[in-house]
């Protein structure tokens, strides 16, 4: 196979103008990408990935009510001050961390109408060059990086990369997913089983119809030309947009008109915050495993399960 001409990735696009109407009343008045997720918003852990892998251009997708998001990303004057004169250099260190890792952008989407037509509002920013996507709803273990090895994909094979894990496939209407075969290249990234060549997608498909059990998760690297495919793409599920709708078209092209797409199957850790279950899972992993709370916690955490308080009636919401 012939390696396509391929233009370095810097920009990584992050969605973040939903409402998050799951997480009501919590998120009322505040945005669900700043919930906390032990001592950092969630918002903050997906930066942090875009800037690990070496994209610190980042565009962030907002709307209505988001600007918490913006003064998160900025710089906290008065806060440093006060933290400077304390000589509290440890907070004065976590609270610039937010400022210093990327170049922020934001734009604001408008109307909700779907994940694709978020990805189109970032046209203008992006213009002709490949760029990620990241969603908030998936933080990817840094010691599992994923969006490296996306993109390492991309630079070798061109088209447009998502991220895959295999799931249950009683739950595979919950997701888009993916018909997928072994890919055709014999590059750097040959031997790799987890590449896959994507022939077709699914926008959550109806129980008992997905093409397979391999679901796409939050992850993206695109070619540009998804731009000129999302004109085109008429509202799909939802009547929404669907991102998954133009990578399906992009799947049956060849290099040269945008794809093909390919797929990276993700084995590593991941910590889903998308419904209320899954956030409070992704807290309790992530708090055993800090250096500074992980003892102590886990100590109580075996306590508590062992107590017998969990065998007792749960407590419904008032």
């Amino acid at each position: 196979m012939t390696k396509a001409r391929i233009r370095e990735i810097s920009k990584a696009v992050i969605p973040a103008a939903g409402l998050g109407t799951r997480f009501l009343p919590a998120t009322k008045a505040t945005p669900k990408e700043m919930l906390p997720v032990v001592d950092k918003p969630a918002i903050q852990y997906v930066v942090e990935e875009a800037a690990s892998a070496g994209l610190t251009d980042v565009l962030m997708i907002t709307g209505r009510n988001k600007r918490p998001l913006e003064d998160h990303f900025d710089r906290a004057y008065e806060l440093e001050e006060q933290l400077a004169r304390k000589g509290d250099q440890a907070k004065l260190d976590r609270v610039r961390e937010s400022s210093d890792l990327a170049t922020m952008h934001y734009v604001r989407q408008g109307d909700p109408k779907g994940l694709g037509h978020a990805v189109l509002c970032a046209e203008p920013h992006v213009a002709d060059q490949p760029f990620a996507v990241l969603l908030g709803d998936d933080l990817i273990d840094p010691r599992d990086p994923l969006l490296a090895k996306m993109i390492e994909v991309q630079s070798e094979l061109g088209g447009s990369v998502v991220a895959l894990i295999e799931v249950d496939p009683a739950l595979a209407h919950l997701y888009g997913c993916a018909s997928i075969r072994p890919a055709e290249w014999h590059g750097t990234l040959g031997g790799d089983e987890d590449i896959v060549r994507i022939t077709d997608l699914v926008e959550k498909p109806a129980p008992g119809e997905a093409p397979s059990n391999y679901a796409v998760i939050g992850r993206y690297v695109l070619d540009p030309t998804i731009f000129d495919v999302l004109h085109e793409t008429p509202p799909g599920k939802n009547g929404e947009i669907q991102l998954t709708d133009a990578l399906r078209v992009l799947a049956q092209r060849t290099p040269g008109r945008g794809g093909p797409v390919h797929g990276v199957i993700f084995r590593g850790r991941r910590y889903d915050t998308g419904d209320k279950g899954d956030y409070l899972r992704a807290i309790v992993r992530l708090a055993c495993e800090r250096e500074d709370l992980g003892p102590e916690f886990r100590s109580w955490l075996k306590d508590f399960v062992g107590s017998g308080e969990l065998d007792g009636p749960a407590v419904s919401e008032s």
